[in-house]
């Protein structure tokens, strides 16, 4: 009697459950990173009581973390390419675990810095997330899954304020990073129970000297960015910082060229579509964390202003918190105007989303429901933005690339809101007022950034429509860009 194969009808749902699984998982681990993004800043004004430092050394426990996660992106991006993304996406959710069991005791600067660097190092599951579900997940699900994913970036961030800081206010500090300790392990055990293997992994050598090189320039780069104004913008360090990142990263780019199997393929990045599009990813980033710093600091403000909130850090997280929930709402439609209109439109009507949702907090931010709406407006076109960055990366690279472009496009929004993080400091730094002993920034200052904040994105706006338009939708394109890459193809299996 010969056995009878499943139908389609019976595998479709066990097909369906799986991918489910895939998504869930991958996401998870996208919110968990994006959580350490947000996990100190409750902390913020005690921090140089706890680490007993100074206010301006205690701002390494931000900066690294952000230095970290730069460095990360690309270089582990094109780890997961050679030597598979599934191992990668495992150390780089070990590392992060590691970070956060060397911070968790610490009562000092050193340790925290370290584990905060650490805990960058994980913002590489995101691109290598993206990454593998290129590899692993049906087509039809495979728009929408990225838009998922990309936008746990946003949802971490966004549910990570007033969470921090309810654990903070009701327990020890140090509770923070034990608990991340744990949430690290219980996702690195799910990716390695539930999440496959990828099926793509690329031949070739790491480009190790490329890998040293991209990271000097980066953190010559983004230090000065980071703490130009603690170290005043003209001074010879931050100025010396910049000098070296130019001589720096202009030195790799010529060493990347040259190099058979480089860490960054900049002829590949230089295609119209990848430029233009982290060129948006840049600009979209700078727009995205213009809300992320003022905002919270409207609804803290003393309502004796006349234009503060008077809010706690936990209720002013809690107002903000709906709008990382509203961007995650928003990207399965993201995903359905690509599949039909291509993710150039669906990058296009966030930026425009953006520029609207600034132009309506000039009018709500009396209140605080009005910074609600408004926050919200400005997340919904980011989750737009989101979830079409993925798809016109991936539709414009092979899958041996996959990660590494990936992780250059997340390089590339972290360079717009580190960018977005020092214009708007400058911005109310230098437009204040005294409130007894303290400076305080003016409403007009606020909404200066608000007026910059629109302006920067009907500048993203701009720079989309320069990216070419494609007729095929989405997933196909995906599917396809292997087979139209005239380079030879070079894969093996990840074990």
């Amino acid at each position: 009697m010969s056995a009878v194969s499943a139908s389609p009808a019976s595998t479709a749902p066990t097909e369906s459950r799986s991918t489910n699984v895939i998504v869930g998982v991958l996401a998870a681990a996208g919110i968990m990173v994006s959580l350490m993004q947000t996990l100190v800043v409750p902390l913020i004004p005690d921090l140089p009581r706890l680490l007993h430092t100074s206010a301006s050394n205690a701002s390494w426990a931000i900066t690294a973390t952000l230095l970290g996660a730069a460095v990360a992106t690309p270089v582990v991006g094109r780890l997961g390419d050679l030597y598979g993304k599934r191992r990668m996406l495992l150390i780089s959710t070990a590392l992060l675990v590691i970070g956060s069991l060397v911070c968790a005791p610490a009562d000092s600067l050193t340790p925290v810095v370290i584990g905060r660097t650490l805990q960058g190092f994980g913002m590489g599951v995101i691109p290598l997330g993206i990454s593998i579900m290129r590899d692993v997940l049906p087509a039809e699900r495979l728009g929408s899954a990225m838009a998922v994913m990309s936008s746990s970036l946003g949802v971490g961030g966004a549910l990570g304020l007033p969470l921090s800081a309810a654990v903070a206010q009701a327990t020890n500090w140090h509770v923070l990073f034990w608990g991340s300790a744990g949430l690290g392990l219980v996702v690195g055990i799910l990716i390695f129970r539930l999440v496959p293997g990828s099926p793509v992994v690329a031949r070739g050598s790491f480009d190790f000297v490329g890998a040293i090189g991209l990271s000097i320039g980066l953190v010559c780069l983004l230090l000065p960015v980071s703490k130009g104004s603690d170290w005043g913008w003209g001074s010879g360090t931050t100025l010396g910082l910049f000098g070296t990142a130019v001589v720096v990263l202009l030195l790799w780019g010529i060493w990347e060229l040259k190099r058979p199997a480089p860490l960054v393929d900049l002829r590949t990045s230089a295609r119209r579509p990848i430029l233009m599009t982290n060129l948006a990813s840049v600009v979209i980033g700078f727009a995205m964390y213009a809300m992320s710093l003022v905002a919270p600091q409207l609804l803290q403000l003393p309502s004796s202003t006349g234009y503060g909130l008077g809010q706690s850090m936990l209720a002013a997280g809690l107002w903000m918190a709906p709008a990382g929930l509203v961007m995650m709402a928003v990207s399965p439609y993201a995903a359905k105007v690509s599949a039909a209109r291509g993710p150039k439109v669906s990058l296009l009507i966030g930026a425009i989303i953006i520029a609207c949702g600034y132009g309506v907090g000039l009018g709500l931010m009396g209140s605080t429901w009005g910074i609600l709406v408004f926050a919200a407006v400005i997340s919904a076109g980011v989750g737009f933005a989101y979830a079409a960055m993925p798809a016109l990366i991936m539709g414009s690279v092979p899958a041996t690339e996959g990660a590494a472009a990936n992780g250059l496009n997340s390089l590339a929004r972290s360079i717009g809101t580190s960018t977005a993080s020092a214009v708007m400091g400058v911005v109310l730094a230098h437009m204040t007022m005294d409130l007894g002993p303290v400076s305080i920034p003016t409403e007009e200052g606020f909404r200066v950034t608000f007026m910059i904040g629109a302006g920067v994105a009907v500048v993203a706006a701009l720079v989309v429509l320069t990216i070419p338009s494609r007729t095929k939708p989405a997933a196909e394109r995906l599917l396809a860009s292997d087979e139209t890459d005239p380079r030879p193809k070079e894969a093996a299996t990840e074990a």
